[in-house]
């Protein structure tokens, strides 16, 4: 199985960094194939709701100058994906904020490509505004029929300067936990996936 972490914070090796390869440490024990994927600091461009994907019907977003396409494409073979950001304004980054306008209608318009996987959202966050970011994420994950599954906590790690979320006992034990669950599920509902229920998208194209 294969497990996909998506990093919406411009900063290597901070704090969001630290918590998605703690989510993936123990799916890696468990025999999975995992990846990170660095999006944060790059060119990513807003959704500008031109339709094209609900008439073209090719797993690909029409803006294709920017690394949405190639990010997509791992995120519709993972059977897993965790979505991290630090936390901007009380929300997620303009990276995070693009990829879930984005990669949610490019899904939906290829008959619901996510339903069935499993999605978590990871946040980081010096004081106040995780939650907002953390529902932003979920919100992509409900829509698309994702499986969400819960940890200790909801997955908040705080801290400021980099490397700081690795002072965070309690949220790191919650971020160790969250790949422990994620293994588990996946382990669980493997076998079962052909049967998933199938419905019609009810987004017009109108």
């Amino acid at each position: 199985m294969y497990a996909l972490a998506i990093n919406g914070s411009p900063r290597k090796g901070g704090n969001t960094d630290n918590m998605l390869q703690t989510v993936l440490e123990p799916l890696k024990e468990a025999g999975w194939e995992t990846e990170q994927c660095q999006l944060g600091g790059k060119q990513v461009r807003g959704c500008t709701a031109c339709m094209k994907c609900w008439e073209n019907r090719d797993l690909k977003c029409v803006l294709k100058n920017d690394p949405f396409n190639e990010v997509f494409e791992k995120m519709v073979r993972a059977d897993a994906i965790i979505i991290g950001t630090p936390t901007y304004f009380t929300d997620v980054t303009a990276e995070i904020k693009a990829l879930i306008d984005r990669a949610g209608f490019v899904a939906l318009a290829n008959d619901g490509l996510f339903g069935g996987k499993i999605g978590a959202a990871v946040v980081a966050v010096r004081r106040g505004g995780g939650i907002q970011a953390f529902d932003t994420i979920n919100h992509l994950f409900q829509i698309s029929r994702m499986i969400v599954p819960g940890s200790t906590y909801w997955n908040l790690g705080f801290g400021l300067h980099k490397e700081e979320v690795l002072e965070d006992a309690e949220g790191m034990a919650n971020m160790k936990n969250l790949g422990q669950n994620i293994a588990w599920l996946g382990k669980a509902i493997k076998p079962h996936m052909d049967s998933f229920p199938q419905v019609e998208s009810q987004v017009s194209e109108g």
